[in-house]
């Protein structure tokens, strides 16, 4: 057999992925890695599983959320939270939520939008602190916030040993804010948690049964 046969053979023979991921086109490379992500993925982790230096993987990144910008795609690329992941377009988004709810109701209740809002303006805050800026007790809707990711424990408060709540990197992806520092300056118009806490205490136990919304105290 000659030499020319031989290498014919071993090539047919080679697995389809036997290409290094290094030797990968990058664009295409990231826009199957970010197709799969379950979370905003970072520079540093697409540039450890890509083989790649971190800043030509971040230039790639920029330079293909430009093209589906200018292309006019009804997907973007952007950095939220940190790292990278495909969006649907706000201009499409009557469209992507008649097929996503197709009739279901899927929001958060305005209970829980207003006791997120004091947790992102006021953390690390306890359940205490929240309910009193509130005025009502918020115990079944920080438990609802808690299952669906939007806040996490934090540590306890030195003072009371109370548990501190704080936001996670999920409400920030959820938001569309890279940081923090992105929220609308809301924070002056929210009452000092201080100033109207009077005589409420961490732990005192909530009575409410439905945890999509505030206890029976909450109208």
């Amino acid at each position: 057999m000659s030499d020319v046969e031989v290498a014919y053979g071993e090539a047919r023979s080679a697995p389809a992925g036997a290409l290094g991921v290094a030797d990968l086109e990058l664009r295409p490379a990231l826009e199957a890695v970010l197709m799969v992500v379950d979370e905003p993925a970072t520079e540093e982790h697409l540039a450890r599983v890509l083989e790649r230096p971190r800043r030509e993987v971040a230039l790639a990144l920029r330079e293909l959320s430009e093209d589906y910008t200018r292309q006019g795609r009804g997907f973007d690329l952007r950095l939220v939270a940190g790292g990278w992941r495909f969006y649907t377009r706000p201009e499409y988004a009557d469209a992507v939520e008649g097929f996503v709810l197709d009739g279901q109701q899927a929001r958060l209740t305005q209970a829980a939008l207003e006791t997120l809002a004091v947790v992102a303006y006021r953390q690390p805050v306890s359940r205490s602190r929240v309910s009193a800026v509130r005025g009502v007790n918020c115990d079944g809707v920080m438990r609802t916030l808690l299952q669906r990711g939007l806040v996490e424990e934090t540590g306890t408060e030195p003072e009371t040993g109370a548990i501190l709540y704080r936001t996670t990197n999920y409400f920030l992806e959820r938001m569309g804010l890279r940081g923090l520092d992105e929220l609308p300056e809301l924070a002056p118009f929210l009452p000092e948690a201080e100033a109207v806490e009077g005589d409420s205490r961490e732990g005192v136990p909530s009575f409410d049964v439905d945890d999509s919304g505030d206890s029976q105290t909450d109208h």
